[in-house]
């Protein structure tokens, strides 16, 4: 940790130097140029400079006539925005808000149940629909810790632009984040992102650095613009190792009568010659070309690649956990599962009359290879789809999309939002995942014919914005039929009936006075139907914060520090099965409701973004000694967290 330390400290230092000038708060909007094909920098950087001039702040020219780069100069976009002919430009973040939440599932608002650490498997805690309706593998438990190549930052920038990002959680709970783009010339823009995670074992660590899980992922990207304007190219390359030595969870004491609950370290777990590695790889690009006014042709590639092996000494202890079932090797499990996928995917979109329109055809291909399977599985799936976007003004606006998988699945989706109120309707059928239809595993083996899913989907959001107080109730209401989940023998099973979901609730930020911030989220869930056992979701989750929100020192630096509290209603969650690493219902062990209290300090200087955080703050002060996240896998126990995000303009 001493070379750590060190480190963080030489960095902090060399942020520091780097900064030029105190940076006030930015908006986070990013500022939408209609036409992308145009030379969005120049266009960016000049209303960045009157909003300054504006606001009294400095302008991009400091008094000796220099160029001051900084938030407003590196800016980036996304794809989408991009293939929706609606680019928005968005400075760098910042903000303070939620600083303190750095890693996935604390940033995400805390929706995912995972194993109590940072890098393991997780799972929403409510239903999702997928977003591909075509064959999925069927291995998502690692998906929040991947970048996804579509949802990459591309980047606009004026120089060299860096972002390092460091944090040191208790228990030896790293993670490091870095980000480079550059611009070759005024249309070319080039970078990479960099990612690890290095997370110790919560529960029983043999040593200071028996990790439970170890990720490297790195990206290099670029786009590119004719002089013209009418050619724009997006592409990237993605990949992510992620590695996890599986602990099992803790020996049940009803088992064990040597095993307690809430010893932490000295925990009696059950795994320790147990080991999931999870490898992705993803090839990317988006282009356009621009025919004429209100139309461009465009083209998506994508070539995917996921490899998931398993592995399991079971001439050790780990034995007892796994069941006596044994289908291919009675010392060793061996699972191996190999998804790729091939997409492309061809379309025309414009805008005519204020209106945005897209239409395309999507050839997809792939197999899931299994050295025990008879042979790959193979799919073939051709989709026809398209959008219309009416943006009647800039708080107005409604759009509709669909999508067809010839034969037999579809999605449609419809969307209005006005200035008091935002509704969105969805209508599914979806395949099953690879995964659930066909496995072959030492403990498990199964072939399925299930059904497609279908799902209707509508949610609405009120919205009461007065100056110092927003309120936002809202409603979602789900009808899910032919539901595959996996039963308690840890097999996928197909529900018969349906399921309803009922899910009114209400966010709401409230300004206390000049200084003082109130931010709260509470959602209730009501699930019935004839497959409503299917769905394990707490009847109750909220989250809530009250914290102080100014700047001091002369508005040197800017504060946040207060409470943050997370809280979920008594259920029986889902339990967790390491060797198809799957979620699956159970009746035995209820994880009872506990409220989570954490303390935190979000600090800036400059552009220095440092967090300071203190977990579990009501730890010892319950009627229970602890919490569960998952069946026998504790929560934090009390540790400090340490965070810094700094950037480099030159």
């Amino acid at each position: 940790m001493n070379k750590y330390l060190i480190g963080i400290c030489v960095l902090i230092f060399l942020g520091w130097s780097h900064s030029s000038y105190a940076q006030r708060p930015l908006p986070q909007n990013g500022r939408q140029v209609q036409n992308p094909n145009q030379r969005v920098q120049r266009e960016a950087m000049q209303q960045a400079t009157e909003e300054e001039l504006e606001n009294g702040r400095r302008t991009l020219l400091d008094d000796s006539t220099r160029m001051v780069f900084g938030p407003t100069t590196a800016l980036f976009f996304y794809e989408k925005d991009i293939k929706r002919n609606s680019l928005t430009l968005y400075p760098q973040d910042t903000s303070l808000t939620n600083f303190h939440n750095y890693d996935p599932v604390a940033k995400g608002g805390w929706v995912y149940q995972d194993l109590g650490n940072i890098g393991s498997a997780a799972q929403s805690i409510f239903y999702e629909i997928p977003t591909m309706i075509g064959t999925r593998s069927g291995f998502h438990a690692y998906d929040i810790y991947y970048h996804a190549p579509e949802e990459r930052k591309y980047f606009d920038t004026k120089s060299p632009f860096t972002n390092m990002s460091a944090f040191f959680g208790g228990g030896n709970r790293n993670m490091l984040d870095i980000e480079f783009a550059r611009n070759v010339n005024p249309r070319w823009n080039v970078g990479f992102e960099f990612h690890t995670i290095r997370s110790r074992k919560t529960l029983n660590p043999t040593a200071r650095d028996d990790n439970m899980v170890e990720q490297n992922s790195y990206s290099i990207h670029t786009n590119y613009r004719s002089e013209n304007g009418r050619y724009w190219f997006l592409g990237n390359f993605s990949r992510m190792r992620h590695l996890v030595n599986e602990i099992g969870g803790i020996i049940p004491p009803e088992l064990d009568s040597n095993s307690v609950y809430f010893t932490y370290e000295d925990a009696k777990v059950w795994l320790r010659n147990t080991q999931v590695r999870d490898l992705r790889q993803d090839y990317h690009f988006y282009h356009e070309y621009k025919v004429q006014d209100g139309l461009q042709l465009y083209h998506i590639f994508d070539k995917k690649k996921q490899e998931v092996n398993f592995d399991a000494l079971l001439n050790t202890t780990d034995s007892l956990f796994y069941p006596s079932t044994r289908l291919i090797n009675p010392d060793t499990t061996t699972n191996s599962n190999n998804f790729s996928e091939w997409r492309n995917e061809f379309g025309l979109k414009g805008t005519f009359g204020g209106f945005y329109y897209n239409a395309y055809a999507k050839l997809r291909n792939g197999r899931m290879r299994n050295p025990n399977f008879p042979e790959n599985n193979v799919f073939n799936e051709v989709f026809i789809g398209g959008e219309l976007i009416g943006k009647l003004s800039e708080k107005w606006s409604l759009s509709a999309e669909g999508e067809y998988l010839i034969p037999g699945a579809f999605r449609l989706k419809g969307t209005f939002q006005s200035p008091w109120l935002n509704v969105e309707y969805t209508k599914a059928l979806y395949k099953p995942t690879s995964m659930q239809q066909q496995f072959a595993g030492n403990h498990y083996a199964w072939e399925n014919d299930f059904q497609n899913t279908g799902v209707d989907q509508i949610k609405g959001e009120l919205k009461f914005d007065f100056k110092k107080i927003k309120i936002r109730p809202s409603l979602t209401i789900n009808r899910v039929n032919n539901y595959v989940f996996f039963n308690e023998e840890r097999l996928p099973e197909q529900a018969s009936g349906e399921a309803y979901m009922l899910m009114p609730g209400v966010r709401s930020e409230i300004r206390i006075g000049k200084k003082f911030q109130w931010d709260s989220e509470v959602l209730f869930t009501s699930v019935s139907g004839e497959a409503a056992d299917a769905f394990r979701i707490p009847e109750i989750f909220a989250n809530t914060r009250l914290y102080f929100d100014s700047p001091a020192f002369n508005d040197n630096v800017y504060i946040q520090m207060g409470l943050d509290v997370r809280y979920k209603s008594s259920f029986y969650a889902d339990a967790y099965w390491p060797s198809h690493q799957q979620f699956f219902i159970q009746n035995r062990f209820e994880v009872y409701a506990y409220p989570v209290v954490d303390v935190f300090l979000d600090f800036r200087i400059n552009r220095t973004r440092v967090l300071l955080k203190y977990n579990h703050l009501n730890s010892g002060l319950m009627q229970q000694e602890g919490y569960f996240v998952t069946p026998d896998y504790t929560g934090y126990k009390s540790f400090i967290d340490l965070g810094i995000t700094w950037y480099l303009f030159d």
